[in-house]
């Protein structure tokens, strides 16, 4: 362990130890787990592959459950030292090439192998599920500003095919979080399945806007080598259509559900990470500056450490270029009932997920039953003011 320690004229010698130092490397190693799926095939046939989506959407759970949550936070005066600890670094730059070893091993083990149509099936979406976990990668190495991370991020999100991301991301939902016009920002009445139907569509077209205007300022064209989203896509053409040439035509529908389910992991983060929080707009009619309380928050010990942290989603939109293991917690915040891994299977079914956090939602300290507080599906207005208002 490395003891960081900074001497402070009025508080004296500021020591911390981050105890989760080694522990990170779970978020590394996970998109390897679906190799283990590999070695269990070849060891006792298909019948067991279908063990490695329930690793996600029951261990996972489970041990959240169990092991329960971490709310420290390093002191302020270690952030800078942290932040500048290059072996941090080096774990998010580490995962970029194992997903695409991951795609690359299923894709052989499919393509070299009489499967059944539906051990096809669940070896895409297991690859697909930890291809997702690609976006998580991108999504922390985007939002800093080194040339490195800013590239390894492009790379990452070649993988399951989703190119536009950071730019869509960054400069879209960032900006418009928690409001009715993001369309990554989920509303309260909203099911996850006519969320995915608005979501993925609008941030892809919102995607290309963004850096259509931002070449366009430049007197660039859209077509130029300098846009963003086309030099990860162009990656993406040459992984998945080269796997297409190595390994035949079993990959078009192969890598077809692949990306698809990589892109609804990404859905249910955000369908999750804001359901019904809404910013105030201020007398000028802007959107008042978002604040932790505008994100749903989780500091489970596993499935953090199995995301870079995401789940500390309240400091992360606060402070957006804040590196992972600086997150913090705050008292107040919107707090989620299980980790990401739980809270899909919970959105997964609907009825459910409204049972559980439209209450959750309504009763948060910023917002005490105030319908007017609260981003509210149009669809489901009348329904909502009926049973609540």
């Amino acid at each position: 362990m490395i003891d960081y320690h900074f001497n402070d004229p009025a508080k004296g010698r500021v020591s911390y130890t981050d105890l989760k130092r080694h522990l990170w490397l779970i978020s590394v190693f996970m998109p390897l787990l679906p190799l283990s799926g590999v070695i269990l095939f070849y060891q006792t046939g298909e019948q067991l592959m279908l063990l490695l989506p329930l690793s996600g959407y029951v261990v996972m759970p489970i041990l959240d459950w169990l092991i329960g949550s971490d709310t420290n936070n390093p002191p302020e005066e270690i952030v800078p030292q942290l932040d500048a600890d290059p072996y941090y670094r080096w774990l998010t730059y580490a995962t970029v090439p194992l997903h695409f070893v991951v795609l690359i091993i299923m894709c052989y083990v499919v393509a070299s192998n009489p499967l059944s149509l539906w051990a096809i099936f669940a070896s895409a979406i297991v690859a697909g599920g930890y291809s997702g976990m690609g976006i998580n990668t991108a999504h922390e190495l985007g939002h800093k500003n080194t040339p490195i991370e800013k590239t390894l991020a492009k790379i990452a999100l070649a993988v399951p095919a989703y190119g536009h991301f950071c730019v869509e991301h960054n400069r879209g939902h960032h900006v418009l979080v928690a409001t009715p016009e993001d369309p990554a920002s989920s509303r309260m009445g909203e099911s996850i399945y006519a969320f995915v139907l608005r979501e993925i569509p609008a941030t892809f077209k919102r995607g290309w806007e963004l850096e259509a205007a931002r070449l366009k300022n430049q007197s660039k064209s859209l077509w130029s080598w300098e846009n963003e989203i086309l030099q990860s896509y162009l990656i993406t053409c040459l992984l998945q259509g080269g796997l297409i040439w190595a390994f035949g035509w079993i990959m078009l529908p192969f890598l077809a559900i692949h990306n698809i389910w990589a892109w609804f992991q990404l859905t249910s983060a955000n369908y999750i990470e804001h359901y019904g929080l809404l910013r105030q707009k201020n007398p000028n009619g802007r959107y008042e500056r978002c604040q932790p309380h505008h994100s749903w928050n989780a500091n489970y010990i596993v499935s953090n450490l199995a995301l870079f942290q995401l789940e500390r989603h309240s400091d992360h939109h606060a402070n957006p270029s804040r590196r992972y293991q600086s997150l913090r917690n705050f008292p107040d915040l919107p707090e989620l009932p299980n980790g990401y891994y739980g809270m899909y299977v919970l959105a997964y079914v609907p009825w459910l997920w409204f049972r559980v956090m439209d209450q959750r939602l309504l009763e948060l300290p910023h917002i005490q039953g105030d319908l007017s507080k609260v981003n509210i599906d149009p669809r489901k207005r009348e329904t909502i003011l009926a049973r609540y208002g």
